[in-house]
């Protein structure tokens, strides 16, 4: 009787046993898979998001220079500006760290928006100095003028914010994977727990 106790034991033990590696195995192996599913996500949303846009200006540019002290020389030129803007964000340079043991993904950099800038410049009502000529410089000038001006305008339009929802919305997607999951999303330090989560970490 004794020996059929021990041995009814020992057939639970290894019962047991068995079952727990299989458990723990299939564990495993549900987090590998679910960890491969979260990779899946990042790669597809890992692509460029471009917003474009159209903004136009009137700029005037004028310079004066005066030479030996006697003389003053003056140019002016109306500048006609119409550009195509894109405001980009790759999300191939997402940068994350999975970890299965904790079930929790981590987004360590969200790249920052990217603004091209392709103005089409056209010169009206130029007028020059006797000595003091339009040149390569000036034609340089009213370039980095241009753009250093359509720059500021573009952050304050709604191409900027429509860039933003775009980018949202794809980080949003990794939000949802990981929560049907059950797994954990943070950004460094905060753990985001709701899709309203991911729009306070776009300002």
């Amino acid at each position: 009787m004794r020996n059929f106790l021990l041995g009814v034991l020992i057939t639970a033990f290894l019962a047991f046993g068995i079952k727990y590696f299989i458990d723990r195995s299939n564990t495993r192996k549900t987090e590998v898979a679910s960890s491969g599913l979260i990779r899946d996500q990042i790669k597809n949303t890992g692509k460029l998001v471009v917003t474009e846009g159209y903004f136009s200006d009137i700029i005037t540019y004028k310079d004066g220079k005066t030479y030996f002290n006697l003389i003053t020389s003056e140019k002016k030129i109306i500048v006609l500006v119409n550009a195509n803007v894109q405001v980009s964000y790759d999300l191939r340079k997402i940068e994350h760290h999975i970890d299965p043991e904790t079930k929790t993904v981590t987004i360590t950099k969200i790249p920052e928006a990217e603004i091209n800038i392709n103005p089409e410049i056209t010169y009206h009502d130029i007028q020059e100095g006797i000595i003091n000529k339009f040149s390569t410089d000036d034609h340089n000038t009213v370039r980095k003028i241009v753009i250093e001006k359509l720059n500021k305008k573009v952050k304050k339009s709604t191409l900027v914010t429509n860039s933003k929802n775009r980018l949202i919305s794809e980080l949003q997607k990794i939000y949802l994977v990981t929560n049907s999951l059950g797994w954990t999303l943070k950004y460094k330090d905060i753990s985001i727990d709701s899709q309203k989560g991911i729009e306070k970490l776009i300002k």
